[in-house]
């Protein structure tokens, strides 16, 4: 497959992209070599090579979760610029028209 201004001048349409002539250049031959170089991939033998599923060996590491330094509800509604002794007031944000 090789890559020609045709193709280059709708994928700069799709990505709705205004190029220089100059770009449009260097993008056709940076396209064209990155199409060489998977070419030359495809041509290794990949048949006795297992898949890579997994980067490493650990399976569902997880940790226990843990309740710590917790704030009091007085605390942490101390500094709250409005509360109703129970619960932070904040502006209404969303107005549900019926």
């Amino acid at each position: 497959m090789k890559i020609d201004k045709a193709l280059i001048s709708r994928l700069e349409h799709l990505a709705r992209l205004e190029l220089s002539d100059e770009e449009r250049e260097t993008i056709l031959s940076d396209l064209n070599e990155i199409l060489e170089m998977v070419e030359k991939l495809q041509e290794l033998d990949t048949d006795d090579v297992t898949p890579l599923v997994y980067v490493n060996e650990d399976v569902n590491v997880w940790r226990e979760d843990v309740v710590k330094d917790q704030v009091s509800q007085e605390a942490a509604l101390s500094n709250a610029p409005a509360s109703d002794g129970a619960f932070f007031q904040v502006p209404k944000v969303i107005d549900l028209k019926s």
